[in-house]
């Protein structure tokens, strides 16, 4: 008879962004609860957050991946109440909220009332330069559109071309573009509106006119806003960070995890399956092993480590197209935010020729970040448009960007410092057919049990949207290891 005590089942986290943390969190969670489980978290790099990468310098608070978060999704919010950071979350200065448009060389403001793409106010509107006459007659005749008959309901298309039925191509060139470049780095020619933004196609699809249902949503939220704040002037802000920097969530999750199950530095080779377990080939020679995995990387990175599993895997999870993007972060002394826009700052359209995306006035969204009166600035190079603007080296980043300042803004002075932060392959790019493409992943992971995936290739590419799915990956995970059995 064995003495052995039985092994607990195993479960591999690939990947150490905020994904794989989230998953890496709920399953020692799990494990102090009682459940007969092990994790071990591996990633890459030699640190943990993957995009999430905050600097203190002389004061300045600086992100160099994403800076917030929006208010609307729970998940990441939640999970900073539930890792004791609820007193340091803070909402951005919406009394500030002024975004402004890069048109004919000089900004205009956006016009108040656009709920993203759909106008809801209509002074705004007819004065805005942004628009000609002919697209605001167009986006007013909008109200009267009926829904497209069922046999249209089935497929998919660009979000340029939704928009551009509904309120004109200028719409789409001078408003629609630079958002989503700005968001997703993509291209709105290519961006699917099922996977983008799907609120906007069922609003078609059940009302027709998208500012008729825009406005109607719009009453029901206040109506809730009121009920539960009193006022619309108590509604939670749009976007949401904490004070110190996103990096304050990166550790607070880290030093929940036992440190002797997290691998660093540890790059992953091919992953093979044997028996009810799956080997993981490490580059450093090791092995890993693991009755459950989730993978909480890029899709082109899952598709390596696949390679060899499933060739055809491997190849749909590369379909899936990434862009790279580079933020330019410049500090200024004293006096120099007066010389500049009040509001968060402004985006750039393609037709404009210029290579920044946009630019955030850093001072302006969030309090706390700057030192009294002294001014950050954050630019955006690169997306799905600009590829060729990871390869411009450290000077020739600051002279194209200060350059661009100066012609935009003239804005000539000289930055205390700049940090400049390269993220290659790291933004999915949800384009035309991507539901269909998940789907068919979703299908090939069938003949794995107990591999899952996690990450922003799926079901959104906002912070909250990684943790959601980093948690639901740990509890399929979970769920396939107690509804398998002991091994």
């Amino acid at each position: 008879m064995s003495t052995t005590a039985p092994r607990n089942a195993r479960i591999a986290v690939i990947g150490g962004g905020i994904s794989g943390l989230a998953a890496a969190y709920a399953l020692a969670q799990a494990r102090r609860a009682g459940a007969p489980i092990e994790e071990v978290l591996i990633e890459a790099s030699n640190r943990l957050g993957g995009v999430i990468l905050t600097e203190r310098m002389d004061g300045f608070v600086i992100e160099a991946g994403p800076d917030s978060f929006l208010a609307e999704k729970p998940a990441a919010a939640a999970l900073c109440r539930e890792l004791g950071l609820g007193e340091s979350l803070i909402g951005s200065n919406d009394r500030e909220r002024r975004t402004y448009i890069l048109h004919n060389g000089r900004l205009v403001p956006l016009p108040d009332g656009l709920m993203l793409l759909v106008p809801t106010r209509l002074w705004p509107l007819a004065t805005t330069p942004l628009l000609p006459l002919a697209d605001k007659l167009a986006i007013a005749a909008e109200w009267f559109r009926k829904p497209p008959p069922t046999s249209q309901s089935s497929g998919d298309e660009s979000v340029a071309s939704f928009v551009e039925r509904h309120f004109g191509r200028a719409m789409v060139e001078n408003i629609v573009d630079p958002l989503l470049a700005g968001v997703y780095g993509g291209d709105c020619r290519k961006l699917s509106i099922r996977s983008v933004l799907a609120r906007f196609w069922e609003m078609e699809q059940k009302h027709g006119s998208l500012t008729r249902a825009t406005l109607r949503a719009r009453r029901e939220r206040l109506r809730k806003v009121r009920s539960s704040c009193g006022s619309p002037a108590n509604q939670p802000p749009l976007f949401m960070t904490l004070k110190e920097g996103l990096n304050r969530m990166v550790d607070a999750l880290a030093a929940k995890l036992d440190g002797e199950k997290i691998r660093l530095a540890t790059r992953v080779g091919l992953i093979e399956r044997e028996e009810s377990r799956y080997k993981i080939q490490c580059g450093d020679g090791a092995v890993e092993e693991a009755e459950a995995i989730v993978l909480a990387m890029p899709a082109h990175a899952s598709a390596r480590v696949l390679a060899g599993l499933s060739p055809p895997l491997a190849r749909l999870l590369d379909e899936i197209p990434y862009s790279s993007s580079t933020t330019v972060s410049l500090a200024y002394e004293t006096g120099t935010r007066a010389k500049l826009p009040q509001g968060f700052g402004f985006l750039v359209p393609r037709k404009e020729n210029r290579r920044m995306l946009a630019c955030t006035f850093v001072h302006g969204k969030f309090d706390g970040r700057v030192p009294e009166g002294k001014a950050l600035v954050r630019c955006f190079l690169g997306g799905a448009a600009d590829p060729g603007a990871l390869k411009l080296n450290d000077q020739e980043v600051v002279d194209l960007v200060r350059g661009e300042l100066q012609s935009i803004l003239q804005f000539t002075a000289e930055p205390l410092f700049v940090r400049i932060h390269r993220w290659p392959q790291s933004m999915a790019q949800y384009e035309v057919g991507h539901t269909a493409r998940v789907a068919a992943i979703g299908k090939g992971l069938e003949a794995f049990p107990g591999l899952f995936v996690a990450g922003n290739a799926w079901s959104g590419i906002g912070i909250s949207d990684c943790i959601r799915t980093g948690m639901a990956a740990a509890e399929s995970a979970m769920q396939f290891l107690c509804a398998r059995g002991p091994s």
